[in-house]
């Protein structure tokens, strides 16, 4: 798909290419097809990246000046309110006054800008740079969101998994509950890792187009470059944070899962041990010897018996009087 706005009326507007012969300040390719990126080279004399190009790892693939437009690509996320979010990458290509972005997802910063920008006095589009800019404070806006969101489940987390730990009866405590707890924590912990990563890229993105404009005279754009690299940098700072935190919080539920097994294992041997002594009174009475003391004793049976039980309850008496039980 391929949109193309222009500004008129201190509003982004859709271009029509019969109509118009000036170039449109905005070419906006999603999931294009081949026609579309041919379309696009043509009017721009620019070589779009393909997505494979797009997801390379390399700085040197990412931030890169070619025929006069520079080329720059960041690693966005998109479904941050699913269960599934995703990375995807952006190419902005900026050429003079116009912007080519290049993407195979819809992140909802997209859509809020655009909403924004095509009202009258809304968000700044008089050029491509200032389109560019403000998609990336959009997506930085958004991420802060997500982190904040993370943040107060992360405060959710630390009080069931404290709340769990600290309850009276030691019963309480389920594994299978704990367990799902960390299945949450991997979850968070993942998408904290896919934003750190968004926020890098933004980051290294600003401080790649910040050195390659420095002649730009417009105070505005390189303060808000500046003020975008601040806010990553600070969200980056954040999510390390949350991560650490997180990181606490698996250990403090291991933990708790590992004191919840120490306990059923130690019941299990208090249990053995309490039944040791029975077990030996009756092994002893169960010997098929022709001459025993109590073989022929009326009162043989109930005594084995008594025995038996007070050879259990003396350790089990003597174990909770120590606390052990």
């Amino acid at each position: 798909m391929l949109r193309i706005y222009t500004r008129t009326d201190d509003k982004l507007v859709p271009f029509d290419m019969d109509k118009s012969t000036s170039l449109p300040i905005w070419l906006d390719l999603i999931s294009p097809t081949a026609d579309e990126v041919n379309q696009v080279e043509n009017m721009l004399d620019v070589e779009v990246p393909s997505r494979a190009e797009m997801e390379e790892i390399e700085l040197s693939a990412r931030l890169y000046a070619e025929n006069g437009a520079l080329f720059m690509t960041l690693t966005a996320l998109a479904k941050l309110d699913t269960d599934e979010p995703i990375k995807t990458p952006i190419t902005f290509i900026l050429k003079d006054q116009t912007l080519v972005t290049v993407r195979y997802a819809e992140p909802k910063p997209f859509l809020a800008y655009m909403n924004r920008a095509q009202r009258p006095k809304g968000a700044p589009h008089k050029s491509g740079e200032e389109i560019m800019l403000g998609l990336i404070e959009a997506m930085i806006d958004r991420t802060a969101d997500a982190l904040e969101r993370i943040g107060n489940e992360t405060d959710g987390l630390s009080r069931s998994i404290f709340k769990t730990a600290q309850a009276k009866t030691k019963a309480n405590v389920k594994t299978h509950d704990l367990e799902n707890v960390i299945s949450l924590i991997g979850h968070k912990a993942e998408l904290l890792t896919m934003v750190q990563e968004s926020l890098v890229s933004i980051a290294r993105l600003t401080a790649y187009y910040a050195a390659a404009d420095e002649t730009n005279d417009d105070r505005e754009s390189r303060h808000l470059v500046r003020l975008i690299q601040r806010d990553a940098l600070s969200l980056g700072e954040h999510a390390r944070a949350l991560s650490a935190r997180l990181g606490f919080l698996l250990d403090a539920t291991l933990g708790a899962i590992n004191l919840e097994q120490n306990q059923i294992i130690k019941i299990f041997s208090v249990a053995a041990v309490v039944f040791l002594p029975p077990t030996l009174v009756a092994s002893i009475y169960g010997m098929n010897f022709a001459i025993m003391p109590e073989l022929n004793w009326t009162l043989g049976y109930p005594w084995a018996i008594g025995l038996m039980a007070l050879s259990a309850l003396v350790p089990f008496l003597y174990f909770k009087r120590k606390g052990w039980l």
